[in-house]
């Protein structure tokens, strides 16, 4: 069972890898064509401190959005809240929250992230400076997700997101798939490989009264008569991407021979996009037991410091993030099972605007 089991795996990998390579990834002049950008953002704090390096080896209710598979790493329930102030001064917040539940030799999860634009004048052809009212964007991504551990050393999964994007009378609703594998090595299980697909579906396009408008009736222009129609929304891709991951545990001390107290990973990520340039990740996290948690990483996009430019073929910088990223997390042990609780802070620079700020809640039961 378990050889049927790791054969299954790496199928899963291969085929992954022949989709990396049959799309055209890492093309410039595609940046800007593909819609639900939102799926891009990470909403968790412990992973984005990390600058997104460490998709090979996240477990938890984060592995939900960078590889799925490491939900099946979990020994317990895990729940975790998260607020982001996304690129300070610009009236973006997101929300977001996460559950995995080990079940049998894999874990169920389900996460929501729903992201606010702020409020935005209403215009019209007759009221081009507002006045008539406002009205408040949201876009909400749901992701149910299940994971599980093929052997020993490979962990699977999918994870299946539905898309809501919509103002008060346009809306546009679609849906995804992610699908990931991890590979942990060596005698202390402390080196890390991952791949993993994500954003993988149908076009979207929007709807709704806000497309309609009035146009006379050409045989009865002279009485002023008007007709309602309806203008055809044209469709978007989903911005596809594969995350390819490595990562390797140095653990520097142990309490008594046996537990860990420090650890040192050394994590590194390649994204290949399909609508923009490829990412190059690279990060390092300090582990003091359970306890204590800090992350620095840098995210590498052709042009991260040059000036920001509004067209992707002139060389200059498309991406607001400039590359540095950090974080941290406090968490403290309470109960007779080894649960914890903690909180986790993450920062991302950016330029323009004042970076990214996201804080966390964690509760591991």
């Amino acid at each position: 069972m378990k050889n049927k089991s790791t054969v299954a795996a790496i199928v899963i990998s291969l085929t992954m890898s022949y989709y990396c390579s049959e799309t055209k990834a890492g093309d410039p002049g595609r940046s800007g064509q593909a819609g639900a950008s939102e799926l891009l953002i990470d909403p968790w704090a412990g992973s984005s401190g990390f600058a997104d390096a460490n998709s090979a080896c996240v477990q938890g209710v984060e592995a939900q959005f960078l590889n799925v598979a490491g939900t099946a790493q979990i020994t317990h329930t895990e729940v975790i809240i998260a607020s982001t102030d996304y690129l300070v001064g610009s009236g973006i917040h997101l929300s977001e929250a996460g559950f995995c539940q080990p079940v049998g030799e894999g874990a169920f999860g389900f996460s929501i992230m729903s992201m606010s634009l702020g409020t935005i004048n209403m215009t019209s052809y007759d009221y081009p400076d507002g006045g008539i009212g406002t009205f408040t964007p949201q876009l909400i991504n749901i992701g149910a997700s299940y994971a599980r551990h093929f052997s020993d050393y490979i962990y699977g999964g999918i994870n299946i997101k539905l898309v809501d994007e919509a103002i008060s009378n346009v809306h546009a609703f679609g849906a995804a798939v992610d699908a990931g594998i991890q590979y942990v090595a060596g005698s202390e299980k402390n080196i890390h490989f991952g791949i993993a697909l994500k954003n993988v579906g149908p076009a979207m396009s929007y709807s709704g009264d806000g497309l309609d408008f009035s146009t006379p009736i050409p045989q009865a222009n002279p009485i002023g008569n008007t007709e309602t129609a309806e203008q055809k929304s044209q469709s978007f891709e989903l911005p596809s991407l594969v995350n390819i991951g490595a990562a390797y545990d140095f653990y520097l001390a142990k309490d008594s021979g046996t537990k860990s107290v420090h650890r040192l990973t050394v994590a590194a990520n390649f994204t290949s996009n399909s609508f923009t340039e490829d990412q190059e990740m690279l990060g390092v996290q300090y582990g003091y037991k359970n306890y204590l948690v800090l992350e620095v990483g840098y995210m590498y996009q052709t042009g991260n410091l040059d000036v920001l430019s509004t067209n992707p073929t002139d060389g200059g910088r498309t991406n607001v993030y400039t590359g540095l990223c950090a974080g941290a997390t406090l968490q403290y042990p309470f109960g007779k099972k080894h649960s914890l609780i903690g909180i986790s802070y993450s920062y991302r620079a950016t330029n323009p605007y004042q970076g990214c700020n996201t804080i966390g809640i964690k509760l591991d039961l």
